[in-house]
């Protein structure tokens, strides 16, 4: 199978003090990327490998939880995805994946206070953290997201990272098929138009990869 490398554009920088989300087009580009070897700790505390996820489709998200910018609305872009692919999610064949950008503040308390209070189903939306260099590692060379600590020497605890906002959706055999606006881009007057259009596009693909 012929391997296509990602387009540069995915590795925008959206700092958690701003506002908009990364400057891209509104059509996604069609990706088959391997996602390779990656070993994690879920909120519960269980061992998460991406072998664990082989068979199944999954979409993928960064945050971390004293974000005070964009990471509420990527948060809450998944909570939709919860709630709108429930059947796909219940089926055992879908999970939501989302992970810490900042694995220092973010261990397993962290997460789980987090995520509970979004109402994220632990059996169908896993929450990973784990060592800072090898996260940060995995979303540059694997995600190809970029992701680094804010060089602010005064920047807020919620400003401490700038990180990639795309969610990524990877099919049963581990590659990462699609990349999708995690939310809406205020730099377009049609940002919002183009987060919900993006939105639909990735349940399409989701529920074409289940197939």
């Amino acid at each position: 199978m012929t391997r296509r490398a990602f387009p540069f554009v995915v590795l925008v920088l959206v700092g958690c003090g701003a506002q908009g989300g990364t400057r891209t087009s509104t059509k996604e580009p069609e990706l088959d990327y391997p996602m390779g070897e990656f070993l994690l700790t879920e909120r519960g505390g269980k061992t998460i490998t991406d072998k664990d996820l082989r068979g199944n489709v999954w979409v993928g998200s960064y945050i971390f939880t004293r974000c005070n910018g964009p990471c509420p609305a990527v948060t809450s872009a998944m909570q939709r995805l919860q709630k709108d692919l429930a059947p796909e999610l219940q089926s055992g064949k879908l999970k939501l994946v989302t992970f810490t950008v900042d694995p220092v503040y973010d261990d397993r308390k962290a997460l789980n206070t987090y995520a509970d209070a979004r109402g994220a189903d632990p059996k169908h939306w896993l929450f990973l953290t784990g060592d800072e260099k090898i996260v940060h590692k995995l979303l540059r060379e694997q995600f190809k997201q970029a992701v680094e600590r804010n060089p602010d020497p005064g920047a807020k605890e919620g400003d401490a990272f700038d990180h990639g906002t795309r969610l990524v959706v990877v099919d049963r055999d581990g590659t990462i098929r699609a990349m999708y606006e995690g939310l809406p881009n205020k730099q377009f007057p049609d940002g919002e138009e183009r987060f919900e259009a993006g939105l639909v596009r990735l349940k399409d693909r989701v529920r074409e990869l289940l197939k």
